[in-house]
């Protein structure tokens, strides 16, 4: 990869201590994807502090707040998010030392909300199942708090000036600078329209005669696809892609900006974020995806050299256990295992392909507790040496022999375990299954000697889910 020099610094006077420390992030050329015709650069804003771009909002609007004395010295951000954002105004605010308070969707993940919380947020859950106007919807509650609340602050990304400001001033020269003045398009996402808007102000700017191109790659089911290709606000879907994509056109968002658009669906973002790790050692979230997709296939689609720019929006480190984790991902059915047509195909864990978390018949008890928790999992098969189950423990067996003594915690595995196993044929039927459920018990699948995996209630789940019809899926939308 070939390592683009950074910008000189944007800032007239640099923000002290971690502050310093965001923007004037670096440019990196793909190499090893194919970009076509076109030169495709990737700006890496996951090395902003908090690992996102959203940093850099953060920062310019709570400097405009105390520049227009709305937020004082002792008063208290607040915002609705739980995203990149919420990360950003958490580590501002804590530099300025100033109280923040992020309202937070109840379908937000755990590690965001830790994220948060230990970099000092307060944070108060709502309802994720609820639109504009009810009490308990995200932004109204956030404003509404910021009334109540004395030296509240209510940010408001969607619709606050300072947000495209920060990357007319500070993005876009970035970028010029790198790419020494010679760019043919941009490629960008829409979550708040920031970005969109600040970056397609500044290049009208500096090259408003031969212009650059806005290219919007917006997530399937987000309406800002169709309204940049027929002019009309459809219907939204629901897309599984973080931060990006909308059911709304955002106040700051510019659309008359966009000069070609891209939709990409959740599959072939999170292939191309793989991909984008694998061949290129770049470890980008989940819009990274998205926007990587819409950039190759603007390139792909050229027939003359372009230089083209995307951004790294955010880093990979937050999507571990999702789009870098190969048993979410054929769970959601990004991943596709060739299909047998039978019992097989419910197991999420093949033992044949050392997948099975497993336990020993004489590992201690404490091994099998560990072993649970670390895996997130409420039984284990007990396997022997020959790698066939022996028995079944779980966190009642184990409760049964510790609860009076913990010392027991260094007893066999194979003392506590149940050896009444409920074992099913590749070929047996749904309602084989449902019994084995019914009697309270995990089914092992064994193909004559040979032991396939386990089946549980989740993994059932999960099938049929895959199996809905598209149409019946409720929308869904992500919050920054």
């Amino acid at each position: 990869m070939l390592e683009v020099s950074a910008a000189p610094t944007i800032f007239t006077k640099k923000p002290p201590g971690i502050l310093s420390l965001i923007g004037d992030t670096p440019l990196v050329e793909i190499t090893q994807m194919d970009t076509g015709p076109c030169q495709l650069f990737v700006k890496l804003e996951n090395q902003n502090p908090t690992g996102s771009i959203k940093d850099r909002i953060a920062l310019s609007m709570i400097e405009a707040a105390e520049r227009e004395g709305t937020l004082q010295p002792g008063g208290t951000v607040i915002e609705a998010t739980a995203g990149n954002t919420g990360l950003g105004l958490a580590l501002v605010a804590a530099a300025k030392g100033y109280r923040v308070l992020l309202v937070i969707p109840d379908k937000m993940s755990q590690e965001k909300i830790f994220h948060v919380r230990a970099l000092g947020a307060e944070v108060r859950i709502v309802r994720s199942d609820v639109t504009r106007g009810h009490p308990e919807y995200y932004q109204d509650v956030a404003a509404r708090l910021a009334e109540e609340i004395p030296g509240g602050f209510y940010v408001n990304q969607f619709g606050n000036p300072a947000n495209p400001l920060a990357h007319e001033r500070t993005t876009g020269p970035e970028i010029w600078e790198q790419m020494r003045h010679d760019v043919d398009a941009i490629v960008v996402g829409v979550g708040s329209g920031g970005t969109l808007t600040g970056l397609g102000r500044f290049f009208n700017r500096v090259k408003p005669r031969r212009g650059i191109e806005m290219v919007l790659a917006d997530p399937t089911g987000s309406v800002l696809y169709e309204y940049v290709k027929i002019g009309k606000l459809v219907e939204s879907g629901s897309w599984a892609v973080e931060g990006i994509g909308e059911d709304f056109i955002p106040e700051i968002a510019d659309m008359s900006l966009v000069t070609d658009a891209f939709e990409v669906d959740d599959e072939e973002s999170f292939s191309t974020a793989r991909e984008l790790l694998r061949k290129e050692g770049i470890l980008g979230g989940s819009s990274t995806g998205t926007l990587v997709a819409g950039a190759l296939r603007y390139c792909r689609q050229q027939k003359k050299r372009k230089r083209v720019v995307t951004f790294v929006a955010d880093t990979g480190n937050k999507y571990l256990s999702k789009m870098f984790n190969d048993f979410w991902m054929a769970e959601q059915g990004f991943i596709h295992r060739p299909p047998h047509g039978d019992l097989s195909d419910l197991i999420s864990h093949r033992h044949e392909a050392g997948e099975v978390i497993s336990i020993g018949p004489d590992d201690t008890l404490l091994t099998a507790f560990k072993r649970m928790r670390d895996s997130d999992v409420s039984q284990l098969p007990v396997v022997d040496a020959s790698g066939r189950p022996t028995g079944i423990i779980d966190e009642s067996d184990l409760l049964v022999k510790v609860h009076r003594d913990p010392a027991h915690f260094n007893d066999p595995v194979k003392n506590a375990m149940t050896d009444r196993l409920e074992t099913l044929s590749p070929n047996a039927k749904i309602k084989d299954l449902l019994d084995v459920f019914d009697r309270g018990r995990v089914a092992i699948v064994m193909d004559g000697d040979k032991f396939l995996g386990l089946v549980t209630r989740t993994d059932l789940l999960s099938y049929l889910r895959l199996h809905m019809p598209k149409e019946s899926v409720p929308p869904a939308r992500e919050y920054l």
